[in-house]
């Protein structure tokens, strides 16, 4: 039997409150990757790869399309290979129009909603879609000081 007050389980469970994405500090992430991807993407290549390189390791970055109004670009970092760890790697959708750029997919998710509920059978947080982002801002500071970059596509 449940024991009532202000500490009960029964109480915890229903004073819980609900997650709300915050919408205007998810939007201000998108802004500062697009901000981070503009600096060396260029404007109308489609299929082009090149690496960025900056002072703390190397992009590697593909146009998988290009529209009008947006792009499709695939960005990974290549580490040491092991067992346990997966490499980096994200399908990001920029939109040129309003100026950001998002995380479509992970290497490890295929399509990220917007809110999991949380516990879920694939581990993944409630704010996951914000955290994945996050990661990708983490990713572009790489290159954010290019030291330099290589065309992949004439090779």
């Amino acid at each position: 039997m449940l024991e009532e007050g202000p500490c009960s389980l029964a109480s915890l469970e229903f004073n819980k409150a609900k997650y709300q994405p915050n919408i205007s500090a998810f939007l201000a992430l998108c802004g500062r990757n697009y901000a981070y991807i503009l600096k060396w993407l260029p404007n109308d290549s489609v299929n082009a790869s090149w690496l960025v390189q900056g002072e703390f390791g190397i992009l590697a970055v593909s146009v998988v399309e290009n529209t009008k109004y947006t792009q499709l670009v695939e960005i990974s970092r290549d580490v040491p290979q092991s067992f346990f760890l997966n490499p980096p790697k994200v399908l990001v959708r920029i939109y040129h129009d309003a100026q950001l750029a998002e995380v479509l997919t992970s290497r490890q998710i295929c399509h990220l909603k917007p809110v999991y509920n949380y516990p879920n059978s694939d581990m993944h947080q409630i704010d996951e879609k914000y955290r994945i982002n996050a990661f990708l801002e983490e990713l572009l500071k790489i290159g954010c000081h290019p030291m330099g970059s290589m065309d992949l596509t004439q090779q």
